[in-house]
């Protein structure tokens, strides 16, 4: 019988230990040889990336000190290949490329210091890859180049003069190479063209075209295919569909209702590949939940492959067979193998290898709620969930609002064990896909134009309140946490609006005006689409800066930051923690050496969770079970 006790105090069995010691992060899968190669982010080794390799069973393959990595657009990506017996990579410390042959130890293949590579491609005269030059003053230089790596291996440009480059490709023969660029103040999912050159017996360029890219047309992950024909994702029709072109005449796969791509926030993101001359395997999104399916390339008929997954991304595809990153309500993040001819199914790796009993775990339920006349919101919902615990008939749980980065994002319902910290321990979550997010189209994508600091924050207060007005939880004990253009939104809440108690900023922004005249390259002109062009309407960045409008704070708010955050630096923070304390307002603030955008370590991560819900049961007044580190709240 489960004992009654107050929502926020259930003890539970999902500890920040248990979270942080088995969690690794998946990421940027490939076929070779008939093995899968993939990279994971480990916290139990300070967030080292490891290149594993599964050929039956898995294998690290980069010895330590190793770290595979990319900083290309900070965020990275695209960070090794295989190809001619060979694992190219980019090590993190020094962001040079390195060759390795399993087995034996890596060889540095470039010494080029101030320059960084990504999205790495393997073709006979060595590798073309993505490389960010950061020697001159100013914004780095971007560029598409060659290196011959067994000649010198200086990177020779083939393409330049463009701010933005990325997914190179090689025909099936060798002879023309694709490439996606773009230009500030566009993101790749504002507007990119589509390229194609002839490579030259020297190994340079010729005729080199854009073929496809009109005005505010985002083309995602192009792709030959073994037919010869170019493939690519674009949201010409207003959602992220299938194309091929010929070399003259560019024709629909499928046009449906559904995203066949994502936002390209890393390079080597895939959603799709090629099964065989005839047919294709891709996956789409349909209202935030992702399906897989194959084409028919003769006659473009999709059929779709039933799975136990609702999020699928890292798709790598070879002959009959597919590997795929995939998560669902009831199953943590993992890799995975599909066997197309048996629809055989085996988990190569698990994000968390732990056994959860599901008595613990809330099961999302998907929600969509009214944020106007016209208009819906959307996200997920998890309601408090432990076997051993009920709350008291009179009370109602606190809620905790989570709000994505990104913006131009998504939350999906994948199992996740830091959601199911809270809602173990009596926590009602709403995870909400607020305007601006993908997987729901351009157009839901485009409500945040010109709107950001308003759209994403009056989607959260009305996704609190539609569960506030349905008697779930609390309205009186409701808190929000975010982090990056997340705990923006989050700032913004807590300073524009009146609902909620609470709130906890991830390196979060807090003066946009800051962001737009101090951030990295990818993202230095982001928010002119955002909120407004920098500097002609200063007006628009002003009215929507939470440190401008601290008077208006009166909520209690938990900052936490690395100190090596470039994309939204520890300033930004500071600040609003200085104006919170001179105001009176219970503050905390924790600051991590060694860390960036998005904790990799794993005592930081440890400490990040244990500390949010200490501050949660000291300002909204609840016990949590067991001994939590103290945290040092200012004014309370």
């Amino acid at each position: 019988m489960p004992e009654t006790k107050p929502y926020g105090t259930w003890k539970s069995p999902i500890t920040a230990d248990l979270i942080v010691a088995e969690a690794i992060r998946l990421d940027h899968v490939w076929f070779a040889g008939g093995d899968v190669y993939w990279v994971e982010s480990r916290p139990s080794e300070k967030g080292r990336n490891v290149l594993v390799r599964w050929g039956g069973h898995s294998d690290d393959i980069v010895p330590e000190p190793f770290s595979v990595r990319s900083r290309v657009h900070e965020y990275g990506g695209g960070s090794f290949v295989v190809g001619d017996g060979n694992i190219f990579f980019v090590n993190d410390a020094d962001q040079q490329i390195y060759c390795q042959v399993v087995g034996e130890n890596p060889v540095q293949v470039t010494d080029e210091p101030e320059m960084r590579f990504a999205d790495l491609v393997v073709y006979s005269g060595g590798l073309i890859c993505v490389r960010e030059d950061h020697q001159g003053e100013g914004e780095p230089a971007n560029s598409l180049v060659s290196i011959d790596v067994n000649g010198g291996a200086v990177s020779r440009v083939l393409a330049e003069g463009n701010d933005f480059y990325a997914s190179p490709g090689i025909h099936p023969d060798g002879t023309q190479v694709c490439w996606l660029t773009w230009n500030h103040p566009n993101m790749p999912w504002d507007h990119t063209e589509l390229w194609v050159g002839n490579l030259d017996a020297s190994g340079g360029f010729r005729d080199t075209r854009c073929v496809v890219g009109e005005e505010g047309e985002s083309i995602f992950q192009p792709s030959w295919g073994p037919d010869g024909r170019l493939y690519f994702v674009s949201d010409r029709n207003g959602w992220w569909n299938l194309y091929r072109w010929d070399g003259g005449v560019v024709e629909p796969l499928v046009e449906m209702a559904a995203e066949f791509g994502r936002p390209q926030w890393a390079f080597g993101m895939s959603t799709y590949g090629f099964s065989s001359e005839q047919e294709l395997v891709c996956t789409y999104s349909c209202e935030g939940v992702w399906e897989m399916g194959k084409i028919d390339l003769e006659t473009n008929h999709l059929s779709p492959l039933p799975l136990p997954y609702t999020d699928l991304s890292q798709v790598r595809v070879g002959p009959g067979k597919v590997v795929f990153r995939g998560g669902a309500p009831d199953a943590v993040s993992s890799l995975v193998q599909l066997h197309l001819e048996t629809g055989t199914i085996q988990v190569l790796r698990r994000s968390w290898d732990v056994d959860l009993d599901m008595g613990y775990v809330s099961i999302s339920q998907t929600l969509s709620f009214p944020v106007s006349e016209k208009e819906e919101a959307y996200g997920f919902y998890y309601p408090p969930c432990n076997q051993d615990y009920r709350g008291p008939e009179d009370e109602k749980p606190p809620l905790l609002v989570k709000s994505h980065g990104g913006p131009t994002g998504a939350t999906s319902n994948t199992l996740d064990l830091q959601i199911q910290y809270w809602t173990s321990r009596g926590f009602a979550v709403l995870d909400v896909n607020y305007g601006g997010s993908s997987g729901y189209g351009r157009a839901y994508r485009n409500r945040l134009e010109g709107r950001w600091g308003e759209v994403d924050v009056d989607d959260c207060v009305q996704g609190a309140q539609f569960l506030v007005d349905q008697g779930l939880v609390d309205g009186k004990r409701l808190a929000i946490r975010g982090g990056s253009a997340g705990g923006y939104t989050t700032l913004c809440v807590l300073t524009f609006r009146d609902l909620f108690c609470a709130g906890a900023s991830y390196y979060g922004v807090s003066d946009p005006e800051a962001l737009a005249r101090e951030t990295h390259k990818f993202e230095s002109r982001y928010l002119d689409r955002l909120i407004g062009p920098y500097p002609e309407r200063q007006d628009l960045y002003l009215d929507r800066s939470p440190l401008r409008f601290v008077d208006q704070l009166s909520a209690p708010v938990i900052f936490f930051q690395g100190d090596e955050d470039r994309v939204v630096p520890p300033g930004q923070a500071e600040e609003m923690v200085r104006a919170l304390d001179e105001k009176g307002i219970p503050v905390a603030y924790i600051l991590f050496e060694g860390e960036g955008q998005g904790f990799r370590q794993a005592a930081h991560m440890k400490q990040a969770l244990e500390g949010e819900l200490y501050f949660y049961g000291r300002v909204l007044g609840f016990e949590p079970f067991g001994p939590l580190p103290p945290v040092s709240i200012r004014n309370l």
